[in-house]
């Protein structure tokens, strides 16, 4: 039981420095530095959805509270666009506006899972995801998996079963997957299912890039298969395919025996999401598919021309490399943090592996769409010189 100055053991799993001890280093140096570690656009959002859009005068309330499950138009727009995109009918009843994906998220796991629940993780995984479940006091179990799919005698399912307890309640699926670009194939998915099913899990899917396939996407959603329906929590987000990262706006969907536990957790952590965050995602759900068209082909040519340099495949989606990049270390070194640092020397600033799985020393995580395509080509060459170096 923490008394001052001690804090929960729960939140000491914690920190606030996700992605790396770089960070106040490229702070402090001279020159300019290409923050290619964190997800974000150089994009302006579709202009009716930008804040200087909105106004009191055609939105009277704007800066009120808005209802906790979402304001109606928003709702309207999400069922709207779930039925266009995937011809499935969402009860709005069971739609719950969120404070973006990672608040979503949270009050997901918030309703849940219980403290010494374990979640099942397939990795590498979003970085924010492992401290999601363990501020629930949840266990995260790392299973490698993305990264993995492919390889000779590699067996999904048996994986994850290797990992599975009698404390096992939920499996988080990312597909497409932050950060290695995958999307999950259907023999990958079918062994999820399989083993959800097996062990009456939840399933928390994460669906961040679902507006970033680069190619048609072959499989229907993963938490639309009917088997699932009783059992799938799905939560979206704004913040990736729509450029809108900043207003925090998102929502999730799921099952009766779920929405009820989830929609009362929200209204204790934030009561409700922004009300003018809710008016922009409502114009770009309605108004932004030409947008989220260009973005789209943007960001797949900036990807193509990333994997070029370091010579590994274009992503199938999302806005990230996972670059395994073993044969640039040096002698001696064990792990990534010199070919991080010699990298940021370079003016270029990268996340290491380990921020997405503790399995993945050797690797490092490039968001490609953070600068615009001047910039990042710019970055690029300073990479290809650090490659060449060794």
């Amino acid at each position: 039981m923490p008394r001052p100055p001690h804090t929960s053991p729960t939140a000491r799993q914690l920190s606030d420095r996700i992605f790396s001890e770089l960070v106040a280093r490229a702070r402090a140096r001279e020159g300019p530095v290409f923050p290619l570690h964190v997800g974000d656009t150089w994009l302006e959002p579709l202009e009716s959805a930008r804040c200087e859009a909105l106004s009191t005068q055609a939105h009277p309330g704007l800066h009120q509270y808005a209802p906790v499950q979402g304001d109606p138009s928003l709702l309207q727009a999400i069922t709207n666009r779930v039925q266009v995109r995937y011809g499935i009918t969402l009860d709005p009843m069971y739609v719950q506006v969120m404070s973006g994906g990672t608040s979503g998220l949270s009050v997901v796991a918030s309703a849940l899972l219980d403290p010494g629940d374990e979640v099942l993780l397939p990795s590498p995984y979003w970085p924010l995801i492992r401290g999601i479940v363990a501020a629930r006091g949840a266990v995260a179990v790392q299973v490698p998996f993305y990264t993995r799919l492919g390889e000779p005698g590699f067996d999904p399912e048996a994986a994850l079963e290797a990992r599975v307890t009698p404390r096992t309640v939920a499996l988080y699926v990312n597909t497409p997957n932050n950060p290695t670009g995958r999307v999950l194939p259907r023999g990958a998915l079918d062994a999820l299912e399989r083993v959800a099913l097996r062990h009456d899990l939840w399933v928390l899917t994460d669906e961040a890039y679902e507006d970033l396939h680069f190619t048609p996407a072959a499989e229907p959603p993963f938490w639309a298969r009917p088997s699932l329906r009783e059992r799938a929590v799905a939560t979206h987000t704004l913040s990736k395919g729509y450029g809108l990262a900043g207003l925090r706006v998102g929502f999730t969907h799921g099952p009766p025996s779920a929405l009820g536990a989830i929609r009362a957790a929200q209204t204790f952590q934030t009561y409700c999401a922004s009300r003018p965050s809710q008016v922009a995602a409502g114009r770009a759900l309605r108004e932004g598919e030409a947008w989220v068209s260009r973005a789209r082909a943007l960001y797949q040519a900036a990807g193509a021309r990333a994997a070029e340099v370091f010579g590994v495949p274009a992503p199938e989606a999302g806005t990230f490399l996972f670059v395994p990049v073993g044969r640039w270390l040096r002698e001696g070194e064990g792990d990534c943090s010199g070919f991080l640092g010699r990298c940021l020397d370079a003016g270029v600033l990268l996340t290491p592996g380990t921020a997405c799985g503790e399995d993945f020393t050797e690797y490092v995580r490039l968001c490609f769409t953070a600068v615009p395509p001047e910039a990042l080509e710019e970055a690029l060459g300073a990479l290809s010189a650090v490659l060449r170096e060794g």
